[in-house]
């Protein structure tokens, strides 16, 4: 699911935004793709230090250079994931900053809400991205609209390009323009 949407994504303006506060969709799919490492460092690790972590770079080169990221990220989860036991997934990990501690739970609950659940949310934003630019979201838990299309109809070239623009013009709560 998750690399289908990375496939859509368009390389030509990695630095637009659908808001002046979004983050732009270059590096929403450069954090998508490097997020699987979250597992692979939870499981191998016991701790996370947030203040000497070296974040990796999000800026977006090309297509193929977001989606070999993404296939290897999850390459090294699924090898940390599989000789994992009970016992190993039982174990307490930490996230910390310093010597502040922020969290700590099993690997098993932090695999799930922390990595998974964050991979999740990021998903869906970029989904909304990709609506915003009238690109083609492909289905994730089903059919999306733009897989139901109708008979003879090709679906939509999700592009290589979004527009120049930085932000969409603001809306009043009736849908309509200022």
């Amino acid at each position: 699911m998750t690399r289908r949407l990375l496939e859509r994504v368009p390389t030509g303006n990695p630095d637009w935004t659908p808001h002046p506060k979004s983050m732009p969709i270059g590096r929403l799919a450069m954090h998508i793709a490097t997020l699987p490492g979250l597992i692979t460092a939870c499981l191998q690790t016991p701790e996370f230090d947030l203040a000497a972590y070296q974040p990796p770079d999000l800026t977006l080169h090309s297509r193929e250079h977001l989606l070999s990221t993404f296939d290897r990220t999850v390459s090294d989860a699924r090898l940390a994931l599989a000789p994992a036991t009970e016992q190993q997934l039982a174990y307490p990990w930490r996230l910390r900053i310093g010597d502040r501690l922020l969290f700590e739970s099993s690997r098993a609950l932090t695999v799930n809400h922390s990595c998974i659940g964050h991979l999740i949310h990021h998903r869906a934003q970029l989904g909304t991205y990709l609506r915003a630019l009238d690109l083609p979201v492909p289905g994730v838990y089903g059919p999306s609209a733009d897989d139901r299309k109708s008979p003879g109809q090709s679906a939509p070239d999700p592009g290589t390009t979004a527009p120049a623009t930085t932000a969409a013009p603001a809306t009043t709560a009736k849908g309509q323009t200022p």
